[in-house]
């Protein structure tokens, strides 16, 4: 088999969609064997920041001499971002192997009425190759929500770690609050610990209250005090504990999941879970990229290319783009049909003279024409050009030649699409 085909079988399972439940994906391990379960896992939900602390945390590992998995979602350029060790991706050679394994059980489920997904696919193969590679610790992102998760299949997780929650996925995860923070606190399990971000006030209890009952010591990064905080273009400095650390993450919200990143580290160190120095905090923290989170690809015009896709993610790409984006700014756009488009887009009403609306490769595309009849209550002039490349470049054009700044959001799966470009078109 080679590297394409088995893309090509992952992809297969695509058309039956993002299904929650553990039925399916339970009757896959239990052929696959318990022990992928087994191993050690910092489990990490919510609706934002998700990316940035996984990332924080697991250079930090790495830097401590701890062999550590990283299974996260989506990627942004190649399919292998999901399946990392070392902060490094796994060769190619490994995933063939690991579909070669997996994919016959799949078919055998199949023959039985049982349909896995490719996430649910895809969580199997990341976990069979951190078996197979003798991880110490997998730093492991959710997909969707937490309690339905394919991930939830994780037996007592060393921590489980909620960040930033918000609406989104509402059709799937429920329309208030309260039931997305259930969800979400579904990756608390008894007997381990809890880190949480700060929270509304709903969610706080929920949390608490969960954490209680599952007999969680519970963690706040609240608690973590940083000092001397300095946010520029390039990212974010500041001191704790008299350690002085910076991160190449731009914005506010990027020092609150450094203190949540902090608080799971901490609350691991001080119940003998892990060790790590100084250096190794330092050293993991000053390596910790996210791409597609408000990244600064270019200064001369400046262009942003952000994931930001829900209220919680476009109020952070708000702030940041008024604090760092010089005026007169152009907005490229694309969004998934499942968000609330009208909320997220309203709240950057008069940030953008110029709003240039694309679709986004995926199934659950909005309209760019639909999403152009939205924007056009917020923004004066809105052009639509469909072809995600060819916005870029036009939007490009005009940014060079009339002295604008660029920005790119709506979804991760737009980014993806054309960072690549975007890379090639800046370096001409």
């Amino acid at each position: 088999m080679t590297y394409e085909e088995a893309l090509n079988k992952i992809h297969s399972l695509d058309k039956f969609g993002s299904r929650p439940g553990l039925q399916r994906i339970n009757k896959l391990f239990y052929m696959l064997g318990d022990d992928l379960l087994c191993q050690k896992f910092i489990h990490v939900a919510g609706t934002n920041g998700k990316g940035s602390v996984c990332q924080m945390v697991s250079r930090v590992l790495s830097e401590s001499n701890y062999k550590t998995g990283l299974f996260i979602s989506p990627y942004i350029t190649d399919f292998l971002e999901r399946i990392q060790i070392n902060n490094e991706m796994v060769k190619e050679e490994e995933l063939i192997n690991a579909v070669e394994h997996i994919f016959p059980l799949v078919i055998k489920l199949n023959t039985e009425g049982i349909i896995i997904t490719e996430f649910e696919f895809l969580t199997a193969v990341a976990f069979y190759i951190f078996k197979k590679n003798n991880c110490d610790i997998i730093v492991c992102e959710t997909g969707l929500g937490g309690l339905l998760d394919s991930t939830n299949l994780i037996k007592t997780p060393l921590c489980s770690v909620l960040t930033k929650i918000d609406l989104d996925h509402t059709a799937i995860l429920g329309d208030t609050i309260e039931l997305i923070t259930e969800q979400k606190c579904g990756i608390i399990k008894d007997g381990s610990i809890t880190i949480s971000a700060s929270q509304n006030d709903v969610s706080k209890s929920i949390i608490e209250h969960t954490a209680s009952k599952k007999q969680n010591r519970l963690y706040y990064a609240d608690d973590i005090v940083l000092k001397d905080i300095v946010l520029s273009v390039n990212g974010c400095t500041f001191t704790y504990n008299d350690i002085k650390l910076s991160i190449p993450l731009i914005g506010e919200h990027q020092i609150d999941n450094a203190k949540t990143a902090l608080a799971t580290l901490y609350a691991l160190k001080e119940n003998g879970i892990i060790d790590f120095s100084e250096d190794d905090l330092t050293d993991g923290f000053s390596k910790a990229v996210n791409e597609a989170r408000f990244e600064l690809i270019s200064q001369s015009p400046h262009i942003i290319l952000d994931g930001a896709h829900n209220v919680n993610g476009i109020t952070a790409f708000k702030n940041a783009t008024q604090r760092f984006v010089p005026q007169k700014r152009i907005l490229l756009v694309g969004m998934l049909n499942d968000k609330d488009i009208e909320n997220t887009l309203s709240l950057l009403e008069g940030d953008f003279e110029l709003v240039i609306v694309t679709d986004v490769p995926n199934p659950r595309n909005k309209d760019c024409y639909e999403l152009a009849d939205i924007c056009k209550k917020y923004f004066q002039k809105v052009l639509v050009i469909s072809n995600p490349k060819s916005a870029f470049d036009a939007a490009y054009t005009i940014a060079k030649d009339e002295d604008y700044s660029l920005c790119i959001c709506g979804s991760l799966y737009l980014c993806g699409e054309i960072r690549p470009h975007i890379l090639k078109s800046v370096s001409k």
